[in-house]
């Protein structure tokens, strides 16, 4: 009995100084942080986000989406996620302040979703919806290219492109050269992964050879661009992952999310927000698989990650380059690149 009373006040006494160490302190640090402006107070980091953007937070944790993946990129000196393209710097505390809650992860079956939305293509690079009401699909590796390119106005008119028109190089054996006779020269096209679509619309026909799915950087998780497929981590591309992630990835263990999706018939014209969608996963024909409002929320929360403003407490490291900006290695599932083209010239 004499030994009780030491015994109980050592574990009220552990229990104390863990509690002080692990959320008293901490939360005098680092618990009334406010965003951080410029001199002038119009760069301000972080704002406040949309509607959508708290309500896609709540469909990302219903799912269970931060059991597979993490939202904070580790400082250097401690793993590799700056050398992985996850992140130009660390995450630091004043990125979450206004995550309720805040999903730092723990797992990364899949790769790291804290600047997801950085990778997203420019809006001016987005593609335009062609006749029909389906987006055409964009050269792959190189976001969206421009409606008004030569290209695709040649496309259009029926008439060889100019890409396509130009002979081959001469450091590139094996490239079919135009016939005099044919309208339009054909190029050898890569073949594509499994389940990934197995006719690429017009667009992607007559993208040039260097137009080659984007290869990854070892040790990261970068999906690959499929031709007929939209820019990568564009919306349109984050709502064709969710519904079918292994047409992107054949080697993806992501559960499909299809229950986030309508399948309705078409009346009058095709929906602008319709899946491009082709192969096993297209539906039928009249019929076309459009998001949900929930769907919608999620995209525009994965769109909306992005930690790579600069930060006082964070050192800039690196950039975040889109993945066509990636070094061409080979990798597991990764499609070979067409005969002709620069990546192939180089071996």
């Amino acid at each position: 009995m004499k030994g009780l009373a030491p015994l109980f006040l050592g574990i009220f006494g552990t229990f104390t100084f863990s509690w002080i160490g692990l959320t008293v302190i901490p939360t005098w640090q680092i618990g009334h942080l406010n965003p951080e402006s410029d001199e002038e107070g119009t760069d301000i980091y972080p704002r406040p986000q949309s509607g959508m953007f708290v309500r896609g937070e709540r469909v990302y944790a219903a799912n269970g989406c931060v059991y597979c993946h993490s939202q904070q990129v580790r400082a250097d000196y401690i793993a590799n996620d700056i050398e992985r393209k996850w992140g130009n710097r660390r995450s630091a505390p004043r990125d979450y302040i206004f995550d309720r809650p805040v999903f730092l992860g723990k797992m990364r079956m899949g790769q790291d979703l804290a600047n997801i939305g950085a990778r997203a293509p420019a809006p001016e690079e987005s593609p335009s919806p062609a006749a029909g009401g389906s987006p055409a699909a964009a050269p792959p590796g190189q976001g969206a290219a421009a409606s008004s390119s030569p290209a695709e106005a040649a496309t259009k008119a029926g008439q060889p492109s100019p890409q396509a028109a130009s002979p081959a190089p001469a450091s590139s054996p094996g490239t079919p050269a135009a016939s005099p006779a044919s309208s339009a020269p054909k190029i050898p096209a890569s073949p594509a992964p499994a389940g990934a679509p197995s006719s690429p619309s017009p667009g992607a026909a007559a993208a040039s050879p260097a137009a080659s799915p984007s290869a990854q950087t070892p040790g990261a998780s970068w999906p690959i661009q499929t031709a007929g497929l939209p820019p990568m981590y564009s919306a349109a591309w984050h709502h064709v992952h969710l519904y079918a992630p292994r047409s992107i990835n054949p080697d993806s263990n992501m559960p499909a999310y299809r229950f986030l999706y309508e399948k309705r018939r078409i009346s009058g014209q095709r929906s602008a927000a319709a899946l491009q969608l082709s192969g096993s996963n297209a539906p039928p024909e009249g019929w076309e698989i459009v998001p949900s409002y929930d769907a919608k929320c999620v995209v525009a929360y994965l769109m909306g990650l992005n930690q790579s403003h600069p930060l006082k407490e964070a050192k800039l490291v690196g950039g975040v380059p889109a993945p066509a900006a990636l070094p061409a290695t080979p990798t597991q599932g990764a499609s070979p690149a067409p005969a002709g083209s620069p990546a192939a010239a180089k071996k």
